[in-house]
């Protein structure tokens, strides 16, 4: 059988999205394919790469990518919107997507505040996407690996 694609979309392709194609494929390792991309990127947020790492995922090789480099050229088993604005103005059906899904998030992106408070949220956000995509994996039978 073959392993499932999933795509992460978000506005930026800057936090969200990242944080949880990272998330899969930390915990899911090579049971799934995972990508992420935005509908407007724009660039991976400097503190998504930090909060990350904070917990021993290197995010440094990630890059924000734009629908457009899936649209019709990968076969997606789910299509997962984690913001709002990405679920509203996503595609209902685009050429090789199979189930869809939307998890919304807050966009720590759009935090306001010290840097502490900031990252604080990038943080809370982080952790939120996290328990999501293991909770997720265990619904698919997807064994957790990597201390999950």
């Amino acid at each position: 059988m073959l392993k499932p694609n999933v795509l992460f979309l978000c506005t930026g392709n800057s936090a969200r999205s990242q944080m949880a194609e990272a998330f899969a494929r930390h915990y899911a390792g090579d049971a799934l394919e995972a990508y992420s991309a935005g509908l407007e990127p724009k660039g991976l947020h400097p503190m998504t790469i930090k909060v990350m790492e904070e917990i021993g995922i290197d995010m440094r090789a990630h890059t924000s990518k734009p629908l457009s480099d899936f649209l019709g050229k990968i076969h997606f088993s789910y299509l997962i919107t984690v913001c709002g604005q990405a679920d509203k103005n996503c595609p209902a059906v685009f050429p090789g997507m199979g189930r869809r899904l939307h998890w919304g998030f807050e966009d720590p992106a759009a935090a306001t505040g010290s840097e502490e408070e900031r990252l604080q949220k990038f943080r809370e956000i982080r952790d939120q996407i996290q328990e999501r995509v293991r909770t997720w994996l265990h619904e698919l039978g997807i064994p957790i690996r990597n201390g999950g």
